[in-house]
């Protein structure tokens, strides 16, 4: 791993570095347009200037060393200028999920106090009004519109240009707080997690450089968004860390953007989630027998999936259609990135694949002792990539982090291969007839039925106080949602499964509501259906 010294900044390291080792013309990024001529390339020469004028600009608007920035911004070269222009002079960027509504921003931008937003243009509607904010002073608009209601806002583009491309590095330590990432908060408030100057280089040798094998070649395509801690891996400090391309998209993320993203721009690492290679399937299906030709992802070296466990099924499915072997893995806000993950050409479809070497993990009981191969439990996980803890939230710092161990929240099982097999979330795993069953492990059979496009199984009351599983689930286009079909689904899990894992009920659903990262949210369809979690 690249030697980091007591005094360092990230930004030296992700941008600097690129012009003295002599990569000033080439392409650092490139914005898909999916029609119309293509957007201007970004060379690594234009990325280190216009993240000096970033920085110089957050100066000159009094931003001071540890002083959040928050940026509401869409994938974009301003994202990447921003985030590390304000890194650069020892501010602390905070990347804010940009599909929320006002009410979450106003909790936000309150939670972390940052004194100077920095928003997209096309995102100034979901801001809230100026006088809910209590620290808010200026806000930056990458765009031509500005926000009526605030006196202080100005131009990106403007403040770019009036700034200089030079700019000294903050004299920041490895341990200084570099960034923060707000975990989603789907059990509670969400939790800002505090990332230092060094977790990044971290992140990148250990998983990108390490397992993936990235060259300063490749060119890295990302589903998920750059706000997002696996996005901001895959098309931010990933390719920057080793001088490779990354390929930017701001708009939807339906599948046939996706293809035409790939078509067009031929990456060599594809970044996604399992919901996502699931719809690629289904549109390929649908779309190319009209078109009168496949899809294309030949230059496509590895996929790789997170967010949630990639079933086998879309696994053997998409390598059989394309080619293209899915790297599943696993990682968290927390750690930053990758902590397990399958390697290439030791893939085994359904696990998360093996601890990444610089990681440690441990699986144990509700005790902390440490269950026996097979055995669910308790993911722990130990990393120099994992966060100082969250902002202003001592006592769910204190639960989550244990020492040098982190809580991933997590149930999981290793096979005696070291391969890691997901069961569920904490809070998601069912307790039937006395023995815990892990809805993934349900779910990743229902898949398989030809006529299943998704699949999510939660708990419910049978009347009696009992738990047992039920499946809602989205049909493929054109299978009808008939009682002889439950009957033929059901009779596939129970030729698979122990018979209490058999779901009790099926419930037919348009659509399986997610997270913003694609995860499954099963609480909402506990709510939506009557059921909840809990131990008979």
């Amino acid at each position: 791993m690249p030697l980091i010294a007591d005094q360092f900044n990230a930004a030296t390291f992700f941008i600097d570095r690129h012009i003295a080792e002599g990569r000033q013309h080439k392409a650092a990024i490139e914005c898909f347009a999916p029609s119309g001529p293509p957007e201007p390339v970004v060379t690594y020469g234009q990325l280190a200037q216009n993240v000096n004028r970033a920085g110089n600009a957050l100066r000159a608007l009094g931003v001071r060393r540890e002083e959040r920035v928050a940026m509401l911004l869409l994938d974009s070269p301003e994202f990447l200028y921003v985030f590390f222009g304000a890194i650069k002079i020892g501010a602390v960027p905070v990347p804010l999920n940009t599909l929320l509504k006002a009410h979450d921003y106003e909790y936000l931008l309150n939670d972390c106090r940052a004194r100077v937003v920095v928003a997209s243009e096309a995102l100034l509607p979901s801001l809230p009004p100026s006088g809910s904010l209590r620290y808010v002073e200026h806000i930056v608009v990458a765009g031509d519109a500005q926000p009526a209601s605030w006196r202080q806002s100005r131009s990106l583009r403007q403040l770019l240009g009036e700034h200089s491309p030079f700019l000294e590095p903050e004299l920041t330590s490895r341990d200084d707080a570099a960034f923060w990432l707000y975990s989603s908060g789907s059990t509670g408030r969400p939790k800002a997690c505090i990332h230092l100057q060094h977790d990044m280089v971290v992140a990148a040798e250990h998983y990108a450089v390490r397992v993936l094998g990235i060259r300063a070649d490749d060119r890295c395509f990302s589903v998920a968004k750059l706000f997002f801690a696996y996005g901001l891996g895959n098309a931010g400090y990933f390719p920057l860390a080793v001088g490779a391309t990354s390929i930017l998209w701001s708009g939807s993320t339906h599948p046939a953007n996706v293809f035409a993203c790939i078509e067009r721009h031929r990456p060599t690492l594809f970044y996604s989630v399992p919901s996502n290679f699931a719809a690629l399937l289904l549109h390929a299906e649908e779309q190319e027998q009209a078109a009168g030709r496949r899809f294309d992802l030949s230059t496509i070296r590895w996929a790789v999936s997170a967010g949630e466990a990639l079933p086998a099924a879309i696994y053997h499915r998409f390598r059989e259609r394309f080619g293209v072997e899915i790297l599943d893995a696993i990682g968290s806000t927390e750690a930053l990135h990758m902590f397990i993950a399958n390697r290439p050409g030791a893939v085994r479809p359904g696990s998360s694949g093996q601890i990444i070497p610089g990681y440690e993990a441990r699986i144990v009981d509700d005790a902390g002792c440490e269950v026996a191969p097979g055995e669910i439990g308790n993911l722990l996980i130990k990393s120099d990539s994992v966060c100082a803890g969250y902002w202003d939230q001592p006592e769910r710092t204190n639960a989550t982090f244990q020492g040098e161990w982190l809580r991933t929240g997590d149930k999981y099982r290793q096979d005696e291969d070291g391969y890691y097999w997901y069961a569920g979330r904490s809070d998601d795993m069912l307790k039937v007839s006395g023995v815990w069953v892990s809805p993934v492990e349900i779910e990743a059979v229902l898949i398989e039925h030809p006529a299943v496009a998704e699949a999510a199984v939660i708990g419910k009351d049978d009347g009696e106080g009992l738990l047992k599983p039920a499946a809602c689930i989205v049909l493929r286009s054109g299978c009808a949602a008939t009682d002889a079909l439950k009957s033929e689904i059901l009779d596939l899990v129970t030729s698979r499964l122990a018979h209490y894992k058999r779901p009790r009920w099926i419930e037919y659903v348009n659509e399986l509501p997610k997270t913003a990262t694609g995860k499954i949210q099963r609480f909402k369809l506990r709510e939506l259906y009557g059921a909840h979690t809990g131990s008979q």
